[in-house]
């Protein structure tokens, strides 16, 4: 649409004389005119002809400006033509971002290395995108440079746990010196830089939408998002969920789900999933200023627990596993998740920037703990990711998208 009443006003004007008499005047056949009436003419044509073509570039100028604008506020993805987010993962001896041994706040699910993981490969691999030249490596000093004075907040489940985890461990391998505090407090994790009058927070809440304890059992609301409270005033939130939605059985947190004044056991999980989803996309679009705040979704965090979907059917799952997946697609294709995701994010009318983590994650089949978490061999772990690790490259897009934008 063109909002510019002037141009408007060109338009009409211009399509108005081409589809005048005058533009289709036969001259010789109908009438004689003067040297100054064909002068006059000419001079017409030339002008229409111009205006034209100068609306006419003006229009694409807008819709390209548009296109532009409809493409940031779906995802980060490109710059210059690059989609940083297809590519494959080489081996870098430079890598890993940091060692967690410097890291003592990091929690023991994710240090692999101490639980005695024995291969030391899994660490030393970057992402590299096909289609451009290597991501700006981390810089942790600079990350807190630009949201000094400034809050972040992950919100989402254990995942963003981990993420959050990997990003406080590579600020502080950069400024190890720097002070800094770390509270959690009734599911609030805050992590603060004081000499930046920085905060790095973690809120945990697995469905974005509620659920809530009522006389009848556990509910799960997929139309009601009480606890988004929290997420007012944050400068930078990153949210994530799917993980907890797949569960069932005793792992199952709800009993009942609802919606509106229906309630019921249960029901598709996808469908269950897109509908929590478009609320959440409601609260953005309804309660974030663009100008102050700025949001991420942080793409579906695949697990590997059958080892089918990369074609590899004798190993089970991820234990044993010590390489990523060559090449740049993953065998098992796209994850469904992330289609609903996609599929929601583009009702939105306020800009989010899509984290689009899903497939360079499924090519990292080594990239969990496996039998090198909390639970040991009690507790096969394919889901979560060690540290250092691939959450460390999902902070490095992050710092890629905001030094961008």
């Amino acid at each position: 649409m063109i909002k510019n009443s002037f141009w408007t006003i060109s338009i009409y004007r211009t399509f108005k004389f081409f589809n005048s008499p005058f533009y289709n005047f036969k001259i010789p056949q109908i009438l004689p005119l003067s040297f100054h009436g064909y002068l006059y003419l000419s001079l017409m044509d030339t002008v229409a002809i111009a205006a034209t073509i100068l609306v006419v570039l003006c229009f694409a100028q807008q819709l390209h400006g548009y296109g532009e604008k409809a493409e940031r506020g779906v995802s980060v993805k490109k710059s210059d033509e690059c989609d940083v987010f297809q590519g494959s993962w080489v081996y870098d001896e430079s890598y890993p971002l940091y060692e967690t041994s410097n890291c003592p706040f990091i929690e023991k699910q994710f240090d692999c290395l101490k639980n005695g993981r024995p291969d030391k490969h899994y660490l030393k691999y970057r992402w590299q995108p096909t289609a451009c030249s290597n991501l700006t490596r981390f810089d942790g000093k600079d990350f807190l440079s630009r949201i000094r004075g400034k809050s972040i907040m992950y919100v989402g489940d254990s995942l963003s746990l981990n993420q959050w985890q990997s990003l406080t461990c590579m600020l502080h391998s950069a400024v190890p010196n720097a002070k800094y505090t770390t509270i959690t407090v009734q599911g609030l994790s805050t992590f603060t830089f004081p000499e930046y009058n920085a905060k790095v927070m973690f809120s945990r809440n697995a469905f974005l939408v509620d659920l809530v304890s009522m006389p009848i059992g556990r509910v799960l609301k997929l139309d009601s998002i009480e606890g988004a409270q929290l997420w007012k005033g944050i400068d930078v939130l990153i949210f994530n969920t799917w993980h907890w939605w797949l569960h069932t059985g005793r792992k199952q947190p709800w009993d009942f789900i609802a919606e509106g004044n229906h309630t019921q056991p249960d029901m598709d999980r996808l469908v269950a999933y897109e509908k929590g989803l478009t609320t959440w996309v409601k609260w953005v679009d309804t309660n974030v200023d663009p100008s102050k705040t700025t949001v991420f979704f942080q793409g579906i965090s695949p697990d590997h627990m059958n080892s089918s979907d990369w074609g590899e059917p004798n190993a089970k799952n991820c234990e044993g596993q010590t390489e990523p997946i060559g090449g740049a697609n993953y065998p098992g294709g796209r994850h469904p998740a992330q289609l609903v995701v996609e599929k929601v994010l583009r009702t939105m009318s306020k800009p989010v920037y899509l984290l689009n983590i899903t497939t360079l994650s499924q090519l990292r089949k080594d990239g969990h703990p496996s039998v090198f978490g909390h639970g040991g061999h009690r507790d096969m772990d394919c889901s979560h990711w060690c540290l250092a690790g691939v959450p460390d490259t999902w902070n490095q897009l992050l710092y890629a998208a905001l030094t961008q934008n």
